[in-house]
């Protein structure tokens, strides 16, 4: 059944409040950027709301981390504690999952980024989102892989143990409950 339009901004209106009460909540991840803004560029690009909606709608949590003075967006990252729950269990990317001949997970993760949206962050942008706290201490999240590694049949992921950042290796084709990976969106 399709949603109709008030459904739509419904939802739309849910997800600006929440938006908003996590602003004024995180104010160190956004100093010098006024929410008034943020709320002004989202509701003119109802497509970047609909991504944020996928990011709140699996436990990602986004808020806005930056400002892009070039480019005049908003940088969201997803910043909920753990790996968002909606988003784990999934392997790398297509190839990794194609490979898979039992036991496939229900996606990938740069497929499931592809369709919301979004990208999945680069390991400098995972180590950014950790400046403004401890993430996924319990878990884990993959982050781009470089081309050569991935070539190679790797994948790497991030988590935070022992109050350090670590960037590891795996095959592509494995899934773990507790991996998912968090987004970045431009507004």
């Amino acid at each position: 059944m399709k949603k109709s339009n008030k459904d739509s901004l419904d939802q739309f209106e849910g997800l600006l409040h929440a938006l908003k009460v996590r602003f004024e909540k995180n104010m160190k991840r956004h100093k010098g950027i006024a929410w008034a803004d943020v709320q002004a560029k989202l509701e003119a690009n109802t497509g970047k709301l609909q991504s944020l909606l996928e990011m709140e709608n699996t436990d990602g949590e986004p808020d806005v981390v930056g400002y892009d003075k070039k480019t005049g967006e908003y940088i969201f990252y997803d910043c909920a504690a753990e790996s968002p729950k909606g988003r784990r269990s999934l392997c790398y990317d297509r190839e990794a999952l194609d490979s898979r001949k039992e036991h496939k997970p229900k996606d990938s993760a740069l497929d499931m980024a592809a369709a919301m949206g979004i990208e999945m962050l680069t390991e400098e942008e995972y180590r950014g989102l950790q400046e403004f706290g401890n993430f996924d201490t319990k878990t884990s999240s993959w982050v781009q892989t470089p081309a050569d590694i991935r070539k190679l049949g790797g994948a790497i992921f991030c988590d935070r143990r022992y109050n350090t950042v670590f960037t590891y290796h795996n095959g592509a084709e494995s899934y773990y409950a507790a991996r998912g990976f968090r987004g970045s969106l431009r507004v």
